[in-house]
C-alpha cells in the first residue's frame, strides 16, 4: 500500500476498534488547543510532571498520600502506560492490515489526562510494510527508545525494568488483538535487541508472555503482582 493512507486513518481506525489503548486521534478531530508535541515528553521536567500526576493517581487508588508511593515505582508504571500507547496501535495495524503508519515523533502530539490512556493525536503519515523489522525501527527504536533514555536518567530506573515494560506492553497488546499474526510479530520483536531477553513466550495452551523482570508495581502497598510478572511462580497467568 504505497504513498499516504488517508492521513493514516484507514489503518488506525482498524486498531482503534480494539479499545482505548489502541486508539490515536486524527489531528483534525483532536481540535483542542492543549495538544503538545511528542518531543515535549522527552524533556525531563515534563516527564517528571507526568510521573507526579501518575503518582497521585496511584496514591488515591491505594488510599494513601503521594509521598507514600516511591517515585521510581510511579515512574515505571507511567512509562508502562506510555509504552502501551505507543506500541499497541502499531502492532494492531500491522497484524490487522499488513501495514503500519510511519509514526515519527514529529507526526504525533499528546495532551495531559487525569487518568486512563494518554491521549495521542497523529498527522499525515506514510504507509510502511507491517513487518517486525519496520515495527522495531518505527515503534521500538523511533518512539519508545528515546523515552527509555529519559526515564532511565531522570528516575534512575534499570534498562531491564524499562525494556521489560515495553515487552509487557507488547504482550498485553498481542493478547488483546488475539490474532496469530500479532503473536508472531510480538515474538519476532522479543527475539531481537533491545527486547531480546526481556521475556519468554509460552505458546501452549495459548500465546502468553512472561517477563524476566518486574515493573515494580508490587512495591505499591496492596498492589500485588501483574499477570506476566517474573514474581509469579506458577505456570498459569494471574490477574494483576
Amino acid at each position: 500500500m504505497p504513498g499516504f493512507v488517508d492521513d493514516a486513518g484507514t489503518v488506525l481506525a482498524a486498531a482503534a476498534r480494539l479499545g482505548p489503548y489502541f486508539a490515536w486521534l486524527p489531528e483534525r478531530v483532536a481540535g483542542e488547543p492543549d495538544w503538545r508535541p511528542f518531543s515535549d515528553l522527552l524533556q525531563p521536567e515534563v516527564a517528571a510532571e507526568r510521573v507526579a500526576a501518575g503518582r497521585r493517581v496511584i496514591a488515591r487508588s491505594a488510599g494513601m498520600g503521594p509521598d507514600q508511593i516511591e517515585e521510581r515505582v510511579a515512574a515505571s508504571v507511567v512509562f508502562l502506560g506510555f509504552a502501551s500507547r505507543l506500541v499497541s496501535p502499531l502492532l494492531a495495524t500491522a497484524a490487522l492490515t499488513g501495514v503500519i503508519p510511519a509514526a515519527a515523533p514529529d507526526r504525533l502530539r499528546w495532551r495531559a489526562a487525569g487518568s486512563g490512556p494518554l491521549p495521542i493525536a497523529y498527522g499525515e503519515m506514510e504507509a510502511l510494510d507491517g513487518s517486525a523489522r519496520e515495527l522495531n525501527r518505527v515503534a521500538i527504536q523511533g518512539l519508545v527508545a528515546p523515552l527509555v533514555t529519559v526515564f532511565r536518567r531522570r528516575f534512575v530506573l534499570s534498562q531491564h525494568v524499562l525494556w521489560g515494560n515495553v515487552a509487557s506492553a507488547l504482550g498485553g497488546a498481542a493478547g488483546m488483538i488475539a490474532d496469530e499474526r500479532a503473536a508472531a510479530l510480538a515474538s519476532e520483536l522479543l527475539a531481537v535487541p533491545p527486547l531480546a531477553g526481556m521475556a519468554t513466550v509460552d505458546r501452549q495452551p495459548r500465546w502468553f508472555l512472561r517477563r524476566r523482570n518486574c515493573c515494580l508495581y508490587y512495591r505499591v502497598p496492596g498492589g500485588g503482582t501483574c499477570g506476566d510478572c517474573v514474581l509469579v511462580r506458577n505456570d498459569r497467568p494471574r490477574a494483576g
